[in-house]
């Protein structure tokens, strides 16, 4: 990035330019009264971003092979935002019952109410999608392979129904990221990224993305993201811009050790399933395989089932190294407990069992193992006392 300063002398960086700034100054009163045509690019007000946000847009639009990005305060803002640009009282709206938690709450607790007709729909319907479509559906919601379960979807099956019903398309590709799998290419009209996971890379940031090639969509979504204030912090974009430069290399890595790891797992007695789409077992892997050049870090256990809940309470507290914790995607491992009672409460349950997520980082295959190994030891000794 190079400048010149106020007294001419020039300044280059190999790092971007953090602009702070909520108030945007106009030379003439002209182009104050004409601020609102600067938009959807340019600059009229700091909550649709400064020069570094625009900076970090373009820098993910090209990684999706999009023609425009918005970058926004989280994933859930991404998802959120997005709907609700498109979205009114009187449409139809179909979402996968695999999403994103917190999307299917605002779902049923907040667009029901404003008139939205909401439909969630079976995760590997594929094809069959076509059946639950209105004369009134407006989107349909995809995240592949879903949060926790990891169930496939027919991505392009999806995008050419959708696209001859003239219905949207918005796909949380946050598990793949683009450097495996890029949505737009496959038809869908808003490729959602969490950017708090991989992007940012380091657990120390919230933010989301959504990429998208039309140009009035992208018109409407920069003034939905003025409407509802969802401003980005450009020290922020400069924490992900810096995180994108390890981006290949990190998601890579993260990938080789996931496959590894869920292999072994594979090998485990007491683990009943590995939820990994990359692996031969699952029921998606010809989907994945077809689709996707690479896999994410995030896969999900079930373990041999126990009617002695404290035999996971041992598993946890057996672990020495792995973290508890939400979230995935940075260079530490993480582990997740999600317990029976929210599959049996899922429409369309895989398992009747708790389900254990892990997030897989740079830290050694051998360690990571180990450290399994012991929890795993743990929950058997609870389950066999």
């Amino acid at each position: 990035m190079s400048f010149k300063d106020a007294a001419g002398n020039p300044f280059s960086s190999l790092s971007p330019i953090v602009w702070r700034g909520s108030t945007v100054v106009f030379d003439s009163f002209k182009d104050f009264a004409a601020r609102k045509a600067r938009q959807p690019d340019g600059y009229s007000y700091g909550i649709t971003g400064t020069p570094t946000a625009r900076g970090l847009e373009r820098r993910i639009a090209d990684l999706e092979n999009a023609r425009h990005c918005v970058v926004v305060p989280s994933g859930q803002s991404a998802l959120m935002t997005t709907v609700m640009a498109f979205v009114r009282g009187g449409d139809h709206l179909l979402i996968s019952e695999s999403c994103y938690g917190a999307l299917k709450t605002f779902a049923r607790q907040w667009l029901a109410q404003m008139g939205v007709e909401i439909e969630f729909y079976p995760p590997t319907i594929d094809a069959g999608i076509e059946a639950l479509i209105r004369g009134n559906t407006r989107m349909i919601c995809l995240e592949a392979p879903g949060t926790v379960t990891m169930e496939m979807q027919d991505v392009d099956a999806i995008t050419e129904i959708a696209r001859r019903h003239g219905v949207l398309t918005m796909m949380d590709n946050t598990w793949a990221s683009p450097i495996f799998f890029k949505p737009l290419d496959y038809g869908v009209d808003f490729a959602i990224e969490a950017a708090t996971k991989f992007m940012g890379g380091h657990s120390d940031l919230l933010m989301g993305a959504i990429s998208l090639n039309d140009d009035e969509r992208y018109a409407t979504l920069r003034q939905t993201q003025s409407i509802l204030g969802q401003a980005t912090s450009p020290d922020d974009c400069f924490l992900v811009l810096r995180g994108l430069e390890t981006l290949e290399l990190r998601v890579r890595e993260q990938a080789r050790k996931a496959l590894e790891i869920s292999r072994w797992l594979e090998t485990q007695p007491l683990v009943k399933t590995v939820l990994f789409p990359a692996l031969e077992s699952h029921p998606g892997h010809l989907l994945w395989k077809r689709m996707f050049s690479g896999n994410g870090c995030l896969l999900s256990i079930v373990l041999e089932p126990t009617e002695n809940e404290v035999a996971f309470g041992a598993f946890f507290d057996a672990l020495e190294h792995l973290p508890i914790g939400a979230s995935w995607g940075g260079t530490h491992s993480l582990i997740a407990y999600y317990p029976a009672a929210e599959q049996l409460a899922r429409q369309y349950a895989t398992t009747d069992q708790p389900i254990i997520r892990l997030s897989i980082g740079l830290e050694s295959f051998e360690l990571l193992t180990a450290d399994l190994e012991r929890a795993l030891a743990a929950y058997g000794q609870a389950f066999h006392p």
